[in-house]
């Protein structure tokens, strides 16, 4: 019987184990971190071993046949490398489920946006009828849901990491966002790398298959230059208009007059723009990836139409909070790169007080400088280590002040901003040097301002 090892025991580990076990194999599951009750009593439903809250037993481990490893473990883990050394294959749990299911894929990534892209888009398929499974970075794990749950298409949001795991699976339908630098901690400070992680999305891709990218991007549209002919059929979009191109892009989608326009080739699909749910230029992008995914799914536009009037935001993005003496807050706790605060800063249209800092990524502060200069008032430092931050902002002599916890945090935005003033979180940075998650982050700064408003209100 084949030995398959999971490392890893939260959402995707345990989704690939109980698979792996309903498939005949002989599985294994270790994590060095406490597993939550939830999937302990998952992995015992399924009389699945597991060790957890210490190292991983090696004796256990190197004596699989293929190992299925958590995205959150580095390749370079000491582990990993001896796995690789003696020539044990190391798969994530999307490459495993991708084995047993024949659904379509439409699979997004990006450095920015896909999170967005990726609910939109599964509203738009769920919302016209259609069997469809949420899966990735979001939704349940893709492998429990092939193992108990099947569905016809899944919309899967994936990250450069699980994206570095997969060899065989094929996308019918891609989409790249963007790429902007982000976890060059993890790619050795270097950006191809990073890149290529990213557009291993692409690979085992067909002429039966789809490309949607953004037409601007500078980094998407060199790679593909770089990697032509490509086989599989490309969709650019664009925040352009017709005037300003000269021509539409087809198929794609564009801007013409006052409709965002999806021309595809068994339909046209015309939306005002006064209609999209989100606003923003970052949400028209992903309007349009989301509205060319369903289209290339056979949904009409009129089903679209109706179910983007249903869509709402993705929460700890761009998640208005409400107001407290005057002063609105806004939590997009989701902004773990300096590229997602641009967007974010990019929709301030009132004085802003910006938090930021955390678990730095090898960022490059100079994308946002000079929003920073001219649309935040103050600026609070929250992380352990804030000396870089320090280091690039404070000579703009703007107020500034440091934080090791969401509520002093505030407390120091609370004495920055005046009425009229927006104070927003959008950090930058990953959350784990104060927090457990960004949703953490995010949760900790909703609860406390609702306090604040609640008193308001009561005084």
């Amino acid at each position: 019987m084949k030995r398959i090892v999971v490392l890893g025991g939260g959402e995707s580990g345990s989704g690939a184990a109980v698979l792996a076990k309903l498939n005949g194999f002989d599985v294994f599951l270790s994590d060095m971190s406490p597993i939550k009750d939830k999937y302990k009593a998952l992995l015992s439903q399924y009389d699945i071993p597991f060790e957890e809250g210490h190292e991983h037993t090696e004796s256990l481990i190197l004596n699989a046949d293929e190992v299925i490893k958590s995205p959150g473990i580095p390749l370079t883990a000491p582990l990993i490398v001896k796995l690789y050394r003696q020539g044990t294959p190391v798969i994530s749990e999307i490459e495993f489920a991708g084995r047993y299911t024949d659904a379509k894929m439409i699979c997004i990534t990006g450095s920015n946006g896909k999170t967005t892209t990726t609910m939109m888009t599964y509203h738009l398929l769920k919302e016209a009828g259609l069997n469809v499974g949420l899966a990735g970075n979001v939704g349940k794990s893709l492998a429990l849901q092939v193992a108990l749950d099947r569905h016809d298409y899944y919309v899967i949001e994936l990250s450069s990491f699980q994206l570095d795991n997969m060899y065989e699976f094929r996308a019918n339908v891609s989409v790249i966002m963007n790429i902007t630098p982000d976890h060059l901690d993890r790619y050795g400070h270097e950006m191809q790398n990073y890149i290529d992680a990213k557009l291993r999305i692409l690979q085992n891709q067909t002429r039966d298959d789809h490309f949607i990218f953004w037409n601007e991007d500078p980094v998407v549209t060199k790679e593909i230059a770089k990697r032509k002919p490509l086989e599989v059929q490309l969709v650019p979009f664009t925040g352009r208009t017709v005037h300003d191109m000269g021509h539409p892009l087809t198929p794609g989608a564009y801007i013409k007059g006052n409709k965002m326009i999806v021309d595809l080739p068994d339909q046209l699909i015309d939306i005002d723009l006064q209609d999209l749910p989100l606003p923003g230029p970052h949400n028209l992008y992903n309007t349009m990836a989301a509205t060319i995914s369903a289209g290339l799914s056979g949904i009409r536009k009129e089903a679209i139409r109706k179910a983007l009037r249903s869509f709402h935001g993705v929460e700890h993005r761009l998640e208005k909070i409400g107001q407290v003496a005057g002063v609105t807050y806004i939590n997009d706790s989701k902004a773990t790169n300096v590229n997602s605060c641009w967007y974010a800063l990019m929709s301030m249209n009132t004085p802003t007080v910006l938090i930021l800092g955390g678990k730095d990524k090898g960022n490059d502060y100079t994308e946002i400088e000079e929003l920073v200069r001219t649309r935040c008032t103050a600026l609070v430092y929250m992380g352990l280590h804030n000396e870089k931050l320090h280091g690039f902002f404070d000579r703009m002599g703007k107020p500034v002040a440091d934080a090791r916890s969401m509520e002093e945090a505030l407390r120091k935005c609370r004495d920055f901003a005046h009425p009229g003033d927006t104070v927003l979180l959008s950090p930058c940075c990953a959350s784990f040097d104060l927090f457990q998650s960004y949703e953490d982050r995010g949760d900790q700064m909703k609860a406390i301002v609702r306090q604040w408003m609640s008193e308001e209100k009561n005084a």
